[in-house]
């Protein structure tokens, strides 16, 4: 069967903000000036973050969720736009040559989709297949990259995989900030100050140059038992995350076997990948992943420094710490993505360098 390739990447990004300038400017107020959302907002690694909605200027808390959604159109063609068209021209790649479209986002709707009108804006063939991968949240750009990978694989043509998160529209109005915190108020302290905004897409190709990554294997683990941990709720304002602070506690018991299961299908261990791509759930996450797979602080270096630069950009993120992990891995050399969303779900990628 024909190998399937990473053979460029892309992305945009919408203005940046500083973190402390979007809790001075906006969320000291939005919390009534709370000490433990402070803490939070200087405590979750993160230095940078982007939006296509700044609070400071414009409060969409009171919006209702189809004003949101028109937004969400309105900012994901163009920055979704770019980003797929850079991965698309650094393939050495025109849009009439792509076979496969996959778009994952679970921060907007809309009918038709993204892959459709992103398709048609690029002037992508009418008969190239697409798929719109929603509500997978921060590990849906490893399935993604796994139907691209089989696609390539089966009919030897190019596919694109974006990921587009818009997390900036879905602010949540000012809760009652009384004593003792509810823990759902605590909960959404720490998504206003974890998450940011950001479109990030790799083309998947049949042929592949020196500094290629070869998706040799996609593979998931879902503990149902947790499903009511992490999650993403439609409400008339919006949408709503949920996140309790054991996820950590349950990735911490299946990181490592589903990890190692992998890599022993390819007669690997631990220590034989050269590259790892945490996803940055938090710095919490990544502290318990680093220690289930007794990885160096070198290790995740990398997924500290997209967490730092960008935030949790959910689905996207992925994707921008392997843009900078692959120069990391030597020819032949192995490395290994990991992400982590609702389910409790767990996806690991294996990739290896050409």
């Amino acid at each position: 069967m024909t190998a399937a390739l990473i053979g460029s990447f892309g992305q945009a990004t919408p203005p940046m903000r500083r973190q402390m300038e979007l809790w001075n400017g906006f969320f000291a107020e939005h919390y009534k000036h709370d000490k433990v959302a402070a803490r939070l907002f200087r405590g979750v690694g993160v230095e940078t973050r982007h939006g296509v909605v700044d609070p400071c200027t414009e409060d969409v808390s009171r919006w209702g969720t189809a004003a949101r959604m028109e937004r969400y159109v309105t900012e994901a063609l163009p920055l979704g736009k770019e980003a797929l068209s850079a991965a698309v021209s650094s393939a050495g790649l025109r849009p009439e040559d792509v076979g496969m479209l996959i778009v994952a986002s679970c921060t907007g709707y809309a009918t038709p989709g993204l892959n459709v009108l992103l398709a048609r804006d690029t002037g992508m063939n009418a008969d190239m297949r697409s798929l719109m991968l929603g509500h997978m949240g921060c590990y849906a750009a490893v399935p993604g990259l796994g139907a691209a990978a089989d696609y390539v694989a089966v009919h030897r043509r190019p596919a694109i995989l974006l990921c587009l998160e818009l997390t900036s529209l879905h602010l949540q109005p000012a809760p009652d900030v009384s004593y003792p915190l509810a823990p759902e108020t605590v909960q959404q302290m720490v998504v206003h100050a974890l998450f940011g905004d950001g479109a990030a897409a790799v083309a998947v190709v049949p042929d592949g140059e020196a500094g290629s990554l070869e998706v040799v294997e996609v593979a998931a683990f879902t503990d149902t038992t947790t499903a009511d941990m992490m999650t993403w709720d439609v409400t008339d304002l919006g949408f709503r995350m949920g996140l309790s602070p054991h996820v950590p506690d349950v990735l911490a018991k299946h990181v490592r076997p589903a990890t190692e299961q992998l890599l022993a299908r390819h007669g690997l261990s631990l220590p034989d990948v050269e590259g790892w791509v945490v996803h940055p759930g938090g710095p919490r996450i990544l502290e318990t992943v680093g220690d289930a797979l007794d990885l160096s602080t070198e290790a995740i270096r990398t997924s500290r420094e997209v967490l730092r630069d960008y935030g949790n950009c959910s689905s996207a993120t992925v994707l921008l710490i392997l843009d900078r992990v692959r120069a990391q891995v030597s020819s032949g050399g192995y490395a290994v993505a990991l992400a982590f969303g609702p389910g409790l779900t767990l996806y690991a990628t294996l990739l290896r360098a050409r």
